[in-house]
C-alpha cells in the first residue's frame, strides 16, 4: 500500500513554493495530468501540455515557477524543473511499493563460497552465485540471474530476472541492470590464419562504477585483458552494444541501439542518440552530443553537437543536408544550360 504524503511534505521534497492549496492535503498516488484522479500528483513539464493541465483532475500538480493559474481545486507547487521534481514523486511510490524481503529462496543456488549476508541481500528463485563472489548489503538478486565466480557486487544494487554477470567482473554501488542484461560476455576478437577465424581469448573484465543504469538486453564485454569501464553516473538504455575494452567517462547517456566497438574512449557528460554507430580505436571528447544515427569514423572532440554520417559538426551536417535537397534543381538547370548551349551553337 502506497504510503501518503501530504502536501507541506512533497514541497519541502521537491524544494518547491505551494502556490495553492492546503499544507495537510494527502497525496497517495501520481499519474499524467489526463489520467490522474482526486488523490494523485501530477506534473506540467511541458507546455504543449497546457490543455490537459487546465482539465486535470489531480489533487496536486507540481508546475514551473511563475505558473498561477490551472483547475479548479487543484493545489500547485511552483518548481524550478517539474519535470526533474516529479520523479522524486515517482521514486517515493516506487520505494513504497517495492517489496525487499532479504533471503535466499529454497529454488535458488548460492555456493557456500560466496559472500553475502542472508539477512541482509535477497537471491529470488532460480538465481545462481557462483563461489567467489561477494554480494553487498541490500542488493537485490532477480530471478533465473547468474553471478559468476569471483564477481564483486556493491551494495543496494538492483539485478532484475535473467541478468549474467560473468567471471571476475566487478559492479559499485547502487547499480541496477535490467531484464536480459549480460556484463561480461566475451569481446568479439577473430584474426585469419590459415584459412580460418581464429578466437582471440578475452581474459580481461568489465569494471562498472557507482550510480549506473543498464538497460534490458544491453550486452557490455568483457576486455580482451583489462578492463572494459562503465563510469559513475552513466545511463545506458536498452538493446545496447558496448565492444572490449571500450572506456565510456562519467554521467554519460546512451540511448537504446548504439553500438560502441572495441578499445573506443568516450569522455564524461557525452550523450549518445539512438542507433548511433561508432568504431573502434576513437577518442570521443567531454560534453560530446552525438545525435540519432550518427557514424563516428574519426577522432572527435568535446563540447560540439555532431550528426550525419560520418559524423561531422551538427551546422556543417545541416548545412551540407541543405545543398544535397538543392541538387535536383542544379541538375535540371545544368542541363536546361546545356540545351541552351547547343541552340547558341547550331545557330552561330
Amino acid at each position: 500500500m502506497a504510503i501518503a504524503l501530504t502536501l507541506s511534505e512533497l514541497a519541502q521534497w521537491v524544494d518547491g513554493d505551494i502556490v495553492r492549496g492546503g499544507l495537510d492535503l494527502s497525496l497517495t498516488g501520481m499519474a499524467s495530468l489526463d489520467a490522474a484522479g482526486p488523490h494523485d500528483v501530477s506534473f506540467l513539464g511541458n507546455e504543449k501540455y497546457h490543455p490537459q493541465f487546465l482539465e486535470t483532475k489531480a489533487a496536486a500538480v507540481i508546475v514551473p515557477r511563475g505558473v498561477s493559474d490551472g483547475p479548479q481545486g487543484a493545489a500547485l507547487i511552483a518548481v524550478d524543473n517539474p519535470t526533474l521534481a516529479f520523479s522524486v514523486v515517482v521514486r517515493h511510490f516506487a520505494e513504497a511499493t517495492r517489496k525487499f524481503s532479504p533471503g535466499i529462496h529454497p529454488k535458488a543456488s548460492v555456493d557456500p563460497a560466496a559472500k553475502l549476508d542472508p539477512e541482509k541481500v535477497r537471491v529470488c528463485a532460480g538465481a545462481v552465485v557462483m563461489a567467489g563472489a561477494v554480494v553487498g548489503d541490500g542488493s537485490d538478486i532477480g530471478p533465473n540471474s547468474v553471478v559468476g565466480e569471483d564477481v564483486i557486487i556493491g551494495r543496494d544494487c538492483h539485478l532484475m530476472a535473467n541478468v549474467s554477470i560473468r567471471e571476475r567482473c566487478v559492479l559499485g554501488d547502487r547499480v541496477h541492470l535490467q531484464p536480459g542484461c549480460v556484463i561480461g560476455s566475451d569481446g568479439y576478437g577473430y584474426e585469419f590464419s590459415g584459412g580460418r577465424h581464429v578466437k582471440i581469448d578475452q581474459v580481461g573484465i568489465v569494471e562498472i562504477g557507482d550510480d549506473v543504469e543498464i538497460g534490458a538486453n544491453t550486452t557490455i564485454d568483457r576486455a580482451r585483458f583489462g578492463k572494459t569501464v562503465v563510469g559513475e553516473g552513466t545511463k545506458i538504455d536498452n538493446l545496447v552494444q558496448i565492444g572490449h575494452n571500450v572506456v565510456i567517462g562519467k554521467h554519460c547517456l546512451i540511448v537504446a541501439l548504439t553500438g560502441i566497438s572495441g578499445s573506443t574512449r568516450i569522455g564524461n557528460y557525452v550523450t549518445i542518440a539512438g542507433q548511433v554507430g561508432i568504431a573502434g580505436h576513437i577518442t570521443i571528447g567531454d560534453k560530446a552530443t552525438l545525435t540519432g544515427r550518427a557514424a563516428v569514423t574519426t577522432h572527435l572532440p568535446g563540447g560540439i553537437v555532431y550528426s550525419g554520417r560520418p559524423a561531422i559538426p551538427f551546422r556543417e551536417d545541416m548545412k551540407l543536408r541543405a545543398h544535397h535537397r538543392r541538387l535536383p534543381k542544379l541538375i535540371e538547370r545544368v542541363k536546361k544550360l546545356e540545351e541552351e548551349l547547343k541552340v547558341s551553337k547550331g545557330g552561330e
